[in-house]
């Protein structure tokens, strides 16, 4: 490792016991430096990717690159559609169809999934005799799925675990690595305003920024550029926008949902009402709040947000989902009400104990 590399890993800060182990550092680490040059490495975010699976995933393909890495696919479960809002991040060239895929790679590496069943069809490529599996990823629900598990609850993103993985194997930031992993870092973070939003946060988005990417533009292309069609679409579901002040002890719900039909009318694409979260999590009147978004007949994508009073994380993982305590989802089955009705029976359950009460 060059002198570069070691001095920003003085930088950082230790492992407080939650996160990864250093033989956990140093077996990523390995699994990477044992690859010969006829080596195929599998990259894998999850379905539906957000821009943390997919910038940290990119940024690190751009990693492995300047490590000469010859042979390289990324990908993702489902439909082979990026987002509107990510088709401008560097590296989209990478991208194969899940069902392009290499069947046997010698190395698989996954972001941002917290079980293999976030991977589909993809998950397995986990299991071939032969192939070296890495999971870098920072839900507390993760179940430790890989091979050699590099995970961080603490980390504000998958692209935190990655940037460390990255400086450990002495790979300097550019402005390919550094636009791929900031946009992973700021929607995480909801543009740097959750709680994850940390001093070491910081740090990193000042290393990123140095390469002289450009925030501004790309802020604009992330968060502030939507089809007319989706703000007319927001318009509908936020009209329908229900409060249970006496959800979570008291605590407070406010949900929503959104039909098929309504993506239809306005003829739009399901990745636009993935902000419309952040709309309904304002209410002053409650703590946790949620989205249920239809993805097929009585089947419904759900996101759940808490200010702190909840630990959401716990909701999703009984119903099938994880997640952090802040933030959370999972696959939903019947009507939106049966499954908003779901999630109100774990709520109480979830409420995160106060001080008085530990």
């Amino acid at each position: 490792m060059g002198r570069a590399a070691g001095a920003a890993l003085a930088e950082r800060p230790v492992s407080d016991g939650t996160g990864p182990s250093e033989a956990d550092w140093a077996a990523a680490v390995a699994a990477v430096r044992d690859l010969t040059p006829d080596s195929r490495v599998l990259l894998i975010c999850h379905v539906n990717p957000d821009g943390d699976a997919l910038g940290s995933m990119l940024g690190f393909a751009f990693g492995l690159r300047r490590l000469g890495v010859r042979h390289l696919q990324t990908t993702f479960p489902g439909p082979p559609e990026v987002p509107e809002p990510l088709r401008g991040l560097p590296g989209l060239d990478l991208l194969v169809p899940a069902d392009e895929a290499w069947l046997d790679p010698d190395l698989v590496i996954c972001f941002d999934a917290a079980s293999a069943s976030r991977l589909g069809t993809l998950a397995g490529r986990l299991d071939r005799v032969g192939t070296t599996t890495v999971v870098l990823d920072h839900h507390a629900s993760n179940t430790r799925f890989g091979g050699i598990n590099v995970i961080d609850p603490a980390a504000a993103a998958t692209s935190v675990v990655a940037e460390e993985l990255l400086a450990r194997l002495g790979v300097p930031l550019d402005a390919e690595i550094a636009e791929c992993l900031y946009v992973a870092l700021a929607t995480d973070t909801g543009s740097f305003r959750f709680a994850m939003t940390t001093p070491a946060v910081h740090e990193m988005a000042a290393r990123l920024l140095a390469t002289g990417i450009r925030p501004g533009e790309i802020s604009r292309r992330i968060f502030d550029t939507r089809p007319f069609g989706a703000i007319r679409l927001y318009g509908d579901v936020l009209s329908r926008v229900q409060l249970a002040p006496d959800a979570a002890c008291g605590l407070g719900l406010v949900w929503t949902y959104a039909t098929l039909d309504d993506l239809t009318r306005h003829g739009q694409r399901p990745y636009v009402l993935e902000p419309l979260i952040d709309s309904v999590r304002c209410a002053a009147e409650a703590d946790v709040s949620c989205v249920v978004k239809q993805i097929a007949e009585d089947e419904w994508a759900v996101s759940m947000r808490s200010k702190g009073g909840v630990d959401v994380s716990q909701v999703a993982v009984v119903l099938g989902g994880g997640g952090h305590r802040f933030a959370a989802g999972f696959t939903g089955r019947g009507s939106a009400t049966e499954v908003v009705d779901a999630i109100r029976d774990e709520l109480d359950r979830a409420v995160v104990p106060t001080e008085d009460q530990r």
